[in-house]
């Protein structure tokens, strides 16, 4: 079942993409993808490229997919190995069947254009970001400058 839900949502990303996302399996395996997210416009990720892998289980809808960024990104909600804090990626949380990968990856679209500084990943930054605003989005333009452009 898990199988035939994820070929149908690559399906459905081939023929209508979400903008800013792109997303296909890793070495032809469906369970494995990598995404890319361009950062979006009036952020201080504007003009990266992010990189993030994908796992499903095999249990899926009914369990949420693991995903994390393997590009280094400054944000109060992603860790250093880039977990992400996003309630709808925890299953006793928001995580519900009827979400797909195309949903998931707009709303980590959303969390980078707006932050989450209650409920952070990394407090530093998320203090950062509430204290001096000017300062977080340097330093997240330029951790996009050093880890997410050619």
């Amino acid at each position: 079942m898990a199988l035939k839900r994820i070929n149908k949502e690559m399906r459905d990303l081939e023929e209508d993409p979400p903008g800013q996302c792109s997303v296909g399996p890793v070495d032809m395996d469906p369970f494995d993808c990598q995404a890319t997210i361009i950062g979006p416009p009036g952020t201080p990720y504007e003009a990266g490229l992010f990189a993030l892998r994908i796992k499903f289980p095999k249990d899926y809808p009914f369990q949420p997919p693991e995903v994390w960024f393997t590009t280094k990104i400054y944000h109060p909600n992603i860790s250093e190995a880039g977990n992400i804090c996003l309630d709808i990626l925890n299953v006793d949380k928001n995580w519900s069947p009827s979400l797909s990968i195309s949903k998931v990856l707009l709303t980590i679209c959303a969390l980078l254009t707006d932050p989450n500084p209650d409920d952070p990943w990394r407090r530093d930054i998320a203090d950062l970001y509430l204290e001096d605003r000017e300062k977080y989005e340097e330093e997240a333009r330029r951790w996009t400058r050093m880890y997410a452009t050619g």
